[in-house]
């Protein structure tokens, strides 16, 4: 027996048949091997409204969105099953089935659902004759006894939609609306609770038709065994891929035919429609790359990435990118909330000596106040006074990670403690320091933050004299480890360590530090360059340096960090540098 499918209503457009080409049927979709697979914006096709809607100049420089511009419709064709074989036929058509990012494969019918009790009742009655009577009379109060089901009712008002809608939809509204959960409408939880919903709702699906003729007996198609044979339970949509919007039934795989042919010789009372349906996309659905890239004009680059520092995204736009500025930080802010509520731009380089940067908020909230989590540990900062660089999270326990527990470390750039509070959870003791004295102010509220107040001592000095003072002092503890994270002007305080243990007791078994300083190199060869601009610095030549790349920040710009123990020559050195 062969199965036949079939669609239970007129398409909306010609569908297609043998010996009719691709292109003459859908004139208006782009649905062809033209366009890789899965959705985008330049596929499917806009709505009416949207012919009336273009970019205009308050778009592209304010930054204001109609979302409505990237609604897209898509025709798609699905086999609408009984629900409670629809999972078991999901696996079985696995390789089939549209498996679009974050569109599901099975889609609800609106208004299709049937309650249990009910589909209890139609299996005991469908097996005499007068099964469906007695149904039908109870639905319609006519029953023995004057009984009537309004639970039946309902279903039979769900069951009336046609091409004008649903009849006596008042009346169904009425009797399908929930019932008000005090719970639910009280304050903030029944607002969060419409936000939560609302931002899940990445599509609509609609079967895109309906049945000519309402009381018209199509099971007949499969064979006769099947006639009259129709199923009126709940039901759902198993979406089809895409290749297969415009077939018939005729035209799908085998494998597909042959699936629904063995279910349904096996079951004997299922009936399978093979309907287009119509998938709407709305704005919440497309990434970030791809409304920018809808929206900037041609041959710009889209910005692809951002630093992330608690609550707001810190972007490094290019020239090109700055006239359409607002553009880019709206579809920044909408595409990742809540997580962003501010979204800012550098507009000029770090120059002064406090390592501030120039931060244009583009949009969202202005506070540039913020609490950032680290490898377990949290940190308040201030963009506008202090300096913060979250890629280099991994950096800071790499380097971290290679301290003891008997270690003291000193840092001399601490900024607001990455470093300094990160090393006080394993080493003994950590003397932290920096000359922005806001930086100081979050390095000592971070140090209590993490309850790490008792091991850290801070300071507010120049980065020489922090160092003259920490390893010159006879009443400290040795410094074992001395970190230098300044990576613009670092190697030129190498020079304050020449001659600092020359006063020193014992100086033949004094333990001498070992020092990480980080730099910049733009060299071809950036690890020699680096090296012998800190032989330089310490006017030593023979110094052992380990050399570790820690990230590219531009074009052929790599940022080092170079760790050894300060050589002897250098630590007991009769002259030294003087102190500004």
């Amino acid at each position: 027996m062969a199965l036949k499918l079939l669609f239970p209503f007129p398409p909306s457009k010609p569908l297609r048949h043998k010996g009719f080409s691709f292109s003459t049927v859908a004139s208006t979709l782009t649905l062809n091997s033209d366009f890789s697979y899965g959705p985008s914006l330049s596929k499917g096709h806009k709505t009416p409204f949207q012919a009336q809607l273009s970019l205009t100049e308050e778009t592209l420089t304010l930054g204001k969105i109609d979302e409505r511009m990237f609604t897209r419709v898509f025709d798609v064709a699905a086999l609408r099953v009984p629900a409670e074989d629809c999972f078991p036929l999901e696996n079985r058509l696995r390789g089939h089935l549209l498996n679009w990012p974050r569109v599901k494969n099975i889609a609800r019918v609106s208004g299709d659902e049937m309650d249990d009790s009910i589909r209890r009742i139609m299996r005991e009655n469908i097996k005499d004759a007068d099964g469906l009577d007695i149904i039908n009379r109870r639905i319609d109060g006519k029953a023995e006894g004057g009984g009537f089901d309004p639970v039946l009712y309902r279903d039979k008002l769900a069951k009336s939609f046609n091409c004008r809608g649903f009849v006596q939809f008042r009346n169904l509204a009425k009797m399908s609306r929930p019932k008000k959960s005090k719970k639910r409408e009280n304050g903030l939880h029944s607002q969060s609770f419409r936000e939560r919903k609302a931002r899940n709702s990445y599509d609509i699906m609609e079967v895109s038709g309906c049945v000519g003729v309402d009381d018209e007996d199509m099971s007949g198609l499969l064979g006769e065994e099947f006639k009259g044979r129709r199923w009126r339970g709940s039901s759902r949509l198993l979406l089809l891929d895409e290749r297969y919007a415009y077939k018939v039934v005729d035209e799908l795989p085998p494998a597909i035919q042959a699936v629904l042919r063995e279910y349904n010789e096996q079951s004997k009372r299922s009936i399978f429609d093979l309907v287009q349906c119509k998938l709407t996309l709305h704005y919440d659905y497309w990434q970030m790359n791809e409304i920018l890239e809808a929206l900037l004009p041609k041959g710009i680059i889209v910005p692809a990435a951002f630093e992330m520092v608690g609550h707001i995204a810190h972007l490094n736009l290019r020239d090109e990118h700055l006239p359409f500025r607002k553009l880019i930080a709206k579809v920044v802010l909408d595409k990742n909330q809540p997580k962003i509520q501010t979204v800012v731009n550098k507009i000029d380089s770090i120059q002064n000596d406090y390592r501030t940067m120039q931060l244009e908020v583009l949009a969202g909230n202005h506070s540039l106040v913020t609490t950032v989590i680290e490898n377990g540990l949290r940190f308040q900062v201030d963009l506008a006074t202090v300096y913060w660089n979250s890629r280099l999270s991994t950096e800071r326990q790499r380097l971290v990670s290679s301290f003891a527990s008997d270690d003291i470390v000193c840092d001399v750039f601490s900024g607001v403690g990455p470093i300094a509070i990160a090393a006080a959870r394993v080493v003994k003791r950590v003397y932290a320091n920096d000359l922005n004295p806001s930086a100081v102010d979050y390095l000592k509220g971070n140090t209590i933050l993490n309850k790490l107040e008792r091991k850290v001592e801070v300071c507010n000095m120049d980065g020489r004299r922090f160092i003259n003072a920490m390893l010159s002092s006879r009443r400290l503890e040795p410094i074992t480890q001395v970190v230098m994270n300044l990576p613009k002007d670092a190697v030129e305080y190498l020079d304050a360590f020449r001659g600092l243990f020359r006063n020193k007791p014992n100086s033949k078994d004094y333990p001498l530090p070992r020092i990480h300083v980080y730099g910049f190199s733009k060299a071809q060869d950036p690890e020699f360059d680096f090296h012998q601009k800190i032989r330089i610095a310490l006017s030593e030549v023979g110094v052992e340096v380990e050399m570790h790349r820690v990230r590219l920040v531009a074009p052929g710009k790599w940022m080092l960090c170079g760790s050894f123990v300060l050589p002897k020559s250098v630590a007991f050195s009769e002259s030294s540098v003087g102190l500004y």
